[in-house]
């Protein structure tokens, strides 16, 4: 199994929380880390102090909250005690460390938590065009958080990257899950 950053900050930040290292006993990671993380923290009275998409967002809220450990699902990791961005071998060297510490093998180490399901679609839109502006696009996303209900989680946003929506949902059903992505898929797609 492929190990993600949300697995591995999971790691870091139980390790530095029990050690008294992970400052303000707060992870900062970005929105598309998964509510499973959020979950395992909470469980552990550490904090997720969520950000936008991209390590710098992580940098800057780590920098203006004087934190020290924060990152990316997709493995940017920034341990601000040892470098001020994201370095892959500070953070390679921390998890061997670990895995040392621990006796452990990367596979029991990276299996902290139990993601929950997690869905992205990505809508392609025309240059100009404003879709999560438009009033059925606002009803879609209004109608999929109703579904939801509290038991999952909607992320629904413009790329900074490409012309795109990404539209993803969390939730333990995933049938439901596929249903509020679908809706608001199709919505976007309608106006696109």
């Amino acid at each position: 199994a492929v190990a993600d950053g949300d697995q591995i900050m999971a790691l870091f930040a139980n390790r530095w929380a029990e050690e008294g290292r992970l400052k303000g006993r707060t992870l900062v990671a970005t929105v598309m880390s998964n509510l499973g993380l959020e979950r395992y923290l909470a469980d552990r009275s550490i904090h997720l102090h969520r950000t936008a998409v991209g390590d710098r967002y992580v940098v800057e809220a780590m920098r203006a909250n004087g934190l020290n450990l924060g990152g990316e699902q997709s493995g940017h990791i920034v341990m601000t005690d040892y470098a001020t961005t994201g370095d892959g071998l500070i953070a390679g060297l921390q998890f061997l460390a670990e895995m040392v510490r621990t006796g452990k093998p990367a596979s029991a180490l990276t299996r902290s938590f139990e993601k929950v399901p997690q869905l992205l679609k990505n809508v392609r839109y025309g240059v100009g065009a404003t879709p999560l502006d438009t009033p059925g696009v606002r009803a879609a996303i209004a109608a999929g958080e109703a579904k939801l209900n509290g038991s999952g989680r909607l992320l629904i946003r413009k790329s900074g990257t490409e012309p795109l929506i990404r539209v993803m949902a969390e939730a333990e059903d995933e049938a439901l899950m596929l249903s509020v992505v679908n809706d608001i898929v199709g919505a976007v797609e309608a106006v696109t």
